[in-house]
């Protein structure tokens, strides 16, 4: 049940830390420190008594400024950062006239520019917290003060006090519920914004006080509640009510927590216990964490890295300064003495070292930082503008929620799922079963014509419309009376606890406590057993038209021991019988033996839907005699009875009744995924990206949808289930699971066949099951190295329980479980607590050293989607408590590949490129003062203008490298997905590291040497035409300023893979702009207004007549161009990389496109989908399917008729869930890198976006290389290629370099426009 949309729940961002002594007061003002709260006392209606504890307010502040402290906090945040540290000190040694050779304004104009950009987006971000936490703070609430309801907001709401709930509103607060409504004081919520579940749940007040309906008893009462201290429990209270001198015990089934929405309950009270900071909704928030890339890290090492060489040259040119003043500069000093501050040639080179420090600092100017949130931002308008990420049915768009995370997106290694609303769509339906034998809802031929969905009005006008199902021969059964069929939906009618409510004529609601319930009655609803109402002792159907009331006698609850539930009824006509519906592998040993041949069949049965990844359940039945009954009941009263032991008894008493039944036949629900979940997961598979799923539900259900979204296949080599209840259990499983997989690793690398037997009857391995060597695996040796472990071949799969998570996460077995884990291609982890998905993130985080996603849809999910690098909410129906929380949302977890395939490949694509580039600009820039130093006796003179410093890189190289950082690409974003091996550079982190930042470096050093020396050399000899000599330093100025915007434009033009008209007029504009700017800022005009300012005047013009400037401006450009050129040729030629060969074929097949020929990607893109067909062959493996998200105990309530109405009940109908084999995953990023021929194998197979059943599972050795070899459009380089992206030495792009080729020979036309990358 959805959220209505006239109440938006925009919960506040989670940003309180957990420890309470280190918050302040929530109300406004900074409370003193307190104590750790040890137990928690409230009195009802006592707030003087409740106040003197100091219990925080139900006031949520989230902001961080206000308008008196935004201005000095915001400053001092910022100064944090080592960069903007940097920058202030060298403005304030610009200050300094003694040593400062640069105005002032050359370093506070883009300081001031950074800081203000900065702390507008800040004040932004803090405004939207104000004006969140405003609107969640000033709701109203009914509030019960001196007797009588009156109107609060929240943040006045205090704990003790007394509230009034009604339908469809927010809970406030933590509330102990005293009375509703509802007969025995029972509630109904929605807890979406709490776990992601939009079933309904009851919740039921203490028996004492749920007859304090009237609001006069209510305001006299004044219990006392003892209870536990603020926690993080979603499932867990313990508390105790003292009243009236007794003393009654309370626990989770008692309360209310904030996040809930009352539901199908008119009204109802009850008592605030936490509030505001303690609710366990904002104690499961987790601390929000500031999260920076690997790159941001990166730079800042770099950062002091440049540090130390800018000191490292100004120590060196000091130390020259020095030298020369004490060996030269005497002979000056009649002429040209020292400043007056300087006395001697040692405090001349101290001056002369702080000087150098401020010319020199260009290596890291602060534009690279204005320059990279800019370019962040450019990448976040991206994804929010995406119309392939949008989602026209709940008209949602992706959003990027952060801008300084978008190249880490492209670097993913790990993924940690939810499933309940994130794989899921919360929708069952019922797809197949299986009665006496036959099989019915078989699919079509996919060649033939598609069936038509069964119209079930005119034979049931009770049918549910919404219901679907294709096989008309199930039909035709019911109708001629078929008796089998009959039985087994009048089993599907009985044999639940669902809850139902008629509003008008035929039309009804159901209201399942779990989905598959739901299904399975509406199906049997649509084929004629319509269940109609239910009381405490009777279950009232209409069977074929005709109303039929049954004698309820006994329902045989569910728990997760028995995996099955049963009911026993006395039809109309005196007969008693059993009905029992359960796992097959607990319900077929309860047959009778006269049933073997029809347990084979269906058990055959079974195995195919279990191979379509359904969800099956067995059903049987049972007739009882009048005395079987008779005797039965009594021992079922005397178990119930039972003060001791009592849940062994009832279990016993009904193994003892559930025997020698009769098989009737299977149900296969299908748990629906979300569109386009298997194939998502299959690509990102093939993108070396490992995907965890961590759920609250139990076993079954998480199995069920690993098969169902082909995480795990039969065709896995092995499944292990780690499911012990100690640290030692766990350890024996762990290893005997990792010496399995390196024994059937040996075994697989060494034969090459499939591994026999070994399974234990469903392709599990239970890690407890083998009892060989128990006691001596006790002394196992520690784990294998991690070499090892990577080094493993074959598909393995590893689930384990919550119980055996707990231990698998101490100190000392995290390195057993993560080297086992990470082994695995899925791995799953069931009945985890929010708190454990976020302790399995940092776990990875902590000894993989990958970069982490995390996705979730519910509040559950907020401290797993704080704790990884990246978190991503699904803004579905379960609520916007994830989304709130994360860095990237959108409503469907299909967009999770683009997100990642493109644009993360594209940021990270990009950033780095822009980095490169950056560095190599400035230091070409910074280095000519460095050579020029040695020419001007060390005196800290500049080589360019003051404004040429000034503008460079504001100005004259800003906007292409600025263009290039936001639009470049290397291959379009279909082929980014049809290619997922592409992403793998990220993964490894090749295209930015030390050695590239060392390559840029070494480029710019050596174009600086170029454009130092080359026209040092050339124009110390050279002289006009009238014979005057060029040897002066205005315009060796001019001509080493020119050669520079040249060459470096001329650089970004090669590196430039994607060309938009943005990036012509970008690159083009600023040479253009550069020659103009000049001859303006050396006109005679501005020398005859400013004087003292504009000394290079006439020096452009003079300079550029001169034809043997420009000679040696191009002979410049040529040393410093053609290197580089011949060298990304060649590279090009003898070893590309996959980028490079994906883009050379699209650019051939362009040339070569016949109008009724397809590409090879083109064949894959028109393949159906992976749930249409399958991959491989599934063996015999049968999973059960008894997943129902039953709570034990639900049974026993609607037998004591607690839960019944005097009208009967209003209860909705529910949404449920979608499904499909994991393609093969390629090879080891190891392996992948080997040197192996190209027919045999290859860096990556193209990934198809759909995978029908008709074409092959990709095999490992699949090879892009080989797969375009046979389509003919490789060339003989090509086919020379060689593992997989390897870092290129000046992080090439093919785009200039390869397109230009291929333009110049066959003019083949690849033009995109912006608009189109936009989208």
């Amino acid at each position: 049940m959805t959220v209505p949309k006239d109440i938006p729940e925009k919960w506040f961002p989670l940003v309180l830390p957990l420890k309470r002594n280190k918050q302040k007061g929530l109300n406004g003002a900074t409370s003193k420190k307190k104590r750790t709260e040890e137990e928690r006392k409230v009195r009802a209606n006592d707030r003087e008594y409740n106040e003197k504890f100091q219990y925080a307010s139900n006031c949520i502040m989230t902001s961080k400024y206000n308008i008196v402290t935004f201005l000095p906090v915001n400053l001092f945040e910022q100064f944090q950062e080592v960069a903007n540290t940097y920058f202030l000190f060298l403005l304030i040694l610009q200050l300094i006239p003694q040593i400062s050779s640069l105005s002032w304004f050359t370093t506070i104009v883009p300081l001031a520019l950074v800081l203000s950009i900065t702390a507008v987006k800040d004040a932004t971000d803090d405004y939207f917290r104000h004006k969140s936490d405003s609107q969640v703070n000033n709701r109203q609430s009914q509030v019960l003060i001196r007797g009588s309801l009156q109107n609060e907001k929240w943040m006045n709401v205090r704990v003790g006090d007394i509230i009034k709930l009604e339908n469809n509103q927010f809970v406030a607060a933590d509330l102990l519920l005293l009375s509703s409504s509802e007969p025995h004081g029972l509630c109904y919520i929605e807890t979406a914004e709490l776990d992601g579940e939009s079933n309904m749940k009851v919740r039921q007040s203490v028996s004492v006080t749920s007859e304090l309906g009237d609001q006069n008893n209510l305001a006299s009462f004044d219990g006392e509640v003892v209870c536990e201290p603020p926690n993080n429990k979603l499932d867990r209270f313990c508390g105790t009510l003292y009243w009236r001198d007794k003393k009654y015990t309370l626990s989770n089934q008692n309360m209310l927590l904030r996040g809930c929405v009352l539901r199908n309950t008119e009204a109802c009270y009850g008592l605030v216990i936490f509030a505001g900071p303690d609710t366990k909704l904002m104690q499961n928030s987790g601390r929000t964490k500031f999260k920076r890339t690997s790159i941001d890290r990166l730079m800042n090492t770099l950062v002091l890295w440049i540090f130390g060489f800018l000191v490292c040259m100004g120590v060196i040119l000091a130390v020259g300064n020095a030298v020369w003043e004490r060996e030269v500069g005497f002979l000056f000093q009649s002429y040209l003495p020292w400043d007056p501050p300087v006395d001697n040639f040692l405090f001349s080179a101290f001056l002369s070292f702080w000087s150098y420090v401020i010319i020199l600092n260009t290596v890291v100017p602060i534009s690279l930082y204005v320059s990279v949130e800019v370019i962040r931002l450019g990448h976040s308008y991206f994804i929010n503008w995406d119309q392939q990420m949008f989602c026209s049915q709940c008209n949602t768009p992706a959003e990027a929620r952060t801008t300084t995370l978008n190249e880490e997106l492209g670097q993913v290694e790990y993924i940690f799922s939810d499933k309940t609303g994130t794989l899921t769509q919360n929708i069952m339906s019922f797809n197949k079963c299986s009665i006496n034998g036959q099989t019915y809802g078989e699919g079509s031929d996919p060649l033939g014509p598609q069936p038509k969905r069964l119209d079930f009005t005119p034979f049931n006008p009770l049918a549910d419309p919404d219901f679907c199902f294709y096989d008309d021969t199930l039909l035709e059964a019911v109708k001629v009376g078929d008796t089998h069929t009959h039985k087994f939906f009048r089993l599907l009618s009985l044999c639940h606890t669902v809850m139902s409510e008629e509003k008008s004529e035929g039309e009804l609601l159901y209201k399942a406590q779990s989905p598959d319930e739901g299904a399975l009655v509406t199906a049997a609803r649509n084929f004629g057993f319509v269940f109609r109402s239910r009381t405490p002792g009777t279950i009232t159907t209409t069977e074929m038209g005709r109303s039929v009331t049954y004698t309820l006698l006994a329902i045989l609850d569910f728990n997760n021991i028995r995996k099955r539930m049963s009911v026993i009824v006395r039809n109309p006509e005196g007969r008693i019988c059993l009905y029992c519906k359960g796992a097959d592998t607990v319900l077929l040993e309860r047959l009778h033996p006269c049933n073997q041949e029809l347990m084979n069949i269906t058990s055959d049965h079974l195995n195919e839907y279990a191979a379509d990844g359904l969800r099956t359940l067995a059903l049987a039945y049972r007739d009882l005699s009048e005395d079987e009954w008779e005797a039965w009941s009594e021992r079922h009263r005397s178990a119930a009875k039972a003060a001791s032991c009592r849940e062994d008894r009832l279990a016993a008493a009904y193994e003892q009744i559930e025997q020698d039944m009769v098989l009737l036949g299977a149900t296969a629900i299908e748990d629906k995924l979300q569109e386009g979940v298997p194939e998502t997961i299959a690509v990102l598979s093939l993108a070396n990206i490992k995907i965890w799923v961590l759920t609250g539900d139990k076993q079954e259900t998480a199995v069920n949808i690993g098969y169902s979204c082909k995480m795990l296949t039969d065709d896995m080599t092995e499944v292990f289930i780690i499911s012990g209840h100690t640290v030692q259990s766990v350890r024996q499983e762990l290893r005997r699971a990792r010496d399995r997989m390196i024994e059937m690793s040996r075994t697989r690398d060494g034969k090459e066949e499939g591994v026999e037997g070994c399974f234990m009857g469903n392709g599990f391995r239970e890690g407890q099951g083998d009892s060989r060597g128990g006691e001596k695996q006790l002394q196992c040796p520690p784990p294998p190295p991690s070499n090892l472990m990577d080094n493993i071949s074959g598909e393995f799969a590893l689930v384990i329980n919550g119980h055996s998570l707990a231990h698998a996460l101490e100190a000392d077995m995290e390195t057993e479980f993560v080297s086992t884990a990470c082994a695995c291609k899925a791995v799953i982890c069931c009945r985890v607590t929010p708190l454990q998905k976020a302790q399995v993130v940092e776990m990875i985080k902590k000894h993989k050293k990958a970069v982490t996603l995390a996705i979730g849809d519910g509040a559950n999910d907020v401290s797993m989607i704080k704790s990884a690098h990246i978190g991503v909410g699904i803004s579905g129906q379960e609520g916007i408590q994830a989304v709130l929380a994360s860095d990237y949302s959108f409503s469907q977890f299909r967009f999770l590949q683009r997100l990642l395939l493109v644009h993360g490949r594209w940021s990270y694509l990009r950033m780095c490129r822009f980095l490169c580039y950056f560095f190599y600009k400035n230091f070409a820039f910074t280095m000519v003062h460095f050579w020029f130093g040695f020419y001007c006796g060390f005196s800290a003179q500049t080589v360019y203008d003051q404004y040429f410093i000034t503008l460079y890189n504001i100005v004259y190289t800003s906007l292409p490298v600025l263009a290039m950082g936001i639009f470049d690409q290397d291959v379009p974003d279909q082929r980014s997905l049809e290619y997922p091996k592409l992403y793998e550079p990220g993964q490894l982190n090749l295209l930015f590291n030390k050695r590239e930042f060392f390559i840029c470096i070494a480029q710019g050093i050596y174009t600086s040497v170029v454009l130092f020396f080359v026209p040092c050399a050339i124009l110390s000899d050279a002289t006009q035409s009238t014979g005057v000599p060029l040897a002066d330093y205005q315009t060796f100025a001019v001509t080493t300023a020119t050669a520079l915007v040249i060459v470096v434009s001329v650089q970004i033009a090669l590196d430039t893979g994607f060309w938009t008209v943005i990036n012509h007029v970008f690159v083009w504009g600023s040479l253009g702009l550069y020659f103009s700017i000049m001859l303006a800022l050396q006109s005679q005009t501005l020398f005859g207004i400013f004087p003292n300012q504009f000394h290079f005047v006439g020096s452009a013009q003079s300079t550029l007549l001169q034809p043997v400037v420009w000679l040696t401006i191009a002979l410049a450009t040529a040393i410093c161009i053609v290197p580089v050129l011949a060298f990304r040729f060649l590279k090009v030629d003898l070893k590309p990389q996959l980028s490079d060969t994906v883009r050379y074929t699209q650019l051939v097949r362009q040339k070569k496109r016949k109008p009724a020929g397809r590409s090879v990607g083109g064949a894959w893109r028109g393949v159906g989908s992976v749930s249409e067909g399958r991959l491989g062959a599934r063996g015999s493996s049968r999973r059960s399917g008894y997943a129902f998200a039953h709570t034990e105990g639900f049974g026993e309530l609607i037998t004591s008729g607690k839960n019944m109405r005097l009208s009967s009940l209003a209860m909705a109908t529910f949404a449920s869930r979608h499904s499909s084999s994991w393609i093969d995953t390629l090879r080891r990023k190891k392996h992948s890198h080997t040197n192996t021929p190209p027919s045999a194998s290859g860096e990556s197979s193209p990934a198809p976006s759909c995978v029908s059943g008709s074409i092959p599972p990709l095999s490992n050795s699949s090879s892009v290389l080989s797969q375009t070899l046979n389509a003919g459009v490789l060339t003989p380089a090509a086919l020379r290629s060689q593992g997989g992206d390897s870092p290129g030495s000046w992080t090439i792009s093919l785009g200039a370099v390869q397109e230009a080729l291929l333009r110049w020979k066959g003019r083949a036309s690849a033009s995109n426009s912006p608009v189109k990358l936009a989208e």
